[in-house]
């Protein structure tokens, strides 16, 4: 009398850990990563951020030093966000068109440090502006669409001037990646690339960063006039449709656990390099859980990181780039 058994066990090929590797279907490396860095003025400066468990701003040469960190864990690229002194945040946001603003020194220096690594920088006038608000404001406190967007194209070819690789506007300004690219070209700058912040939501998970780039407390008003509501998919896809054609490279998807259904339709629908911000919400959720014991944090990590690339980024910009790198080269 034959036995009764399944004709398929699909344990048999989880069983041992060099059987998982094996068939794996999805794979994480430090080449994924993209690691945000905090830039502060000063010198020898590491300033922990108290929402965001550590993470430091840093001073340009600890700046500087992290770009030789990364390139030693095998990490592809930096993305830099200033900590701009409180009497250089002015209406207009003036100051991310100096070029030897904190931007500009950092991208210089890391060139110095380790050229091997990409540099990418935020466009958007948040950090500048003393009301908060990613763009130009009227007495009404209205961000001016194409005001704003002529600034951004400033701000950019400033940036890439000083070396940067890859200009990321953050800001969801309608038309600014056309104008950023068209100016790009006949600026002398064909190669940079645009990694446009395409999906970017109006999302509560973001409060640590405007701790890091110090504007909390500044933002008159709310950002849900010009970033997507939470409710809204298809728009989404309307809205990577329109970066792509006005000439963007790759696109973002801005928070990332909350959207990996729009991360995993945007890669299905357009078949480009999609990117995912785990920001920092989320990262602070995941360290407060480990502190609390309610978890293993390297264990959660690494499984939002796998989460991301399962759902079709090619990369992710997170703050645990360093551990993961560590944690994939162990």
């Amino acid at each position: 009398m034959t036995a009764a058994f399944p004709a398929l066990r699909l344990r048999r090929t989880r069983i041992a850990p060099w059987s998982r590797r094996m068939v794996a279907e999805t794979v994480l490396t430090p080449s994924d990563l993209i690691w945000p860095l905090f830039v502060t003025e000063g010198r020898g400066v590491e300033e922990p951020i108290s929402t965001l468990p550590g993470v430091s701003r840093w001073s340009v040469d600890g700046i500087a030093a992290r770009a030789r960190e990364a390139r030693d864990l095998g990490i592809p690229c930096i993305a830099l966000f200033p900590n701009t002194p409180q009497h250089l945040r002015t209406p207009d946001g003036r100051e991310a068109l100096n070029p030897d603003n904190l931007i500009c020194r950092a991208i210089k220096a890391i060139k110095d440090a380790a050229p091997e690594i990409g540099i990418l920088t935020d466009v958007a006038l948040d950090p500048y502006t003393e009301h908060g608000h990613d763009g130009l404001i009227d007495e009404a406190g209205y961000v001016l669409n194409d005001d704003t967007s002529r600034v951004l194209v400033q701000q950019a070819l400033v940036q890439a001037e000083a070396g940067a690789d890859i200009i990321a506007p953050s800001d969801m300004m309608d038309g600014r990646v056309g104008a950023i690219r068209a100016a790009l070209e006949h600026g002398g700058h064909p190669n940079v690339q645009i990694m446009a912040y395409a999906a970017k939501y109006a999302s509560a998970f973001y409060g640590p960063f405007r701790d890091a780039v110090g504007s909390r407390g500044r933002l008159k008003g709310d950002k849900s006039g010009y970033q997507m509501d939470h409710a809204n998919a298809e728009e989404a896809l309307r809205e990577v449709a329109l970066d792509l054609a006005e000439g963007a490279d790759t696109v973002m998807v801005k928070p990332g656990l909350p959207y990996l259904d729009i991360i995993r339709r945007v890669k299905e629908r357009f078949e480009v390099p999609v990117f995912a911000y785990q920001v920092s919400g989320e990262y602070a959720m995941i360290e407060a859980a480990a502190a609390a014991g309610m978890g293993d944090r390297d264990a959660l990590a690494m499984e939002t990181l796998l989460a991301f690339r399962r759902a079709g980024c090619s990369g992710v910009l997170t703050y645990f780039a360093p551990l993961a790198a560590r944690l994939l080269g162990a």
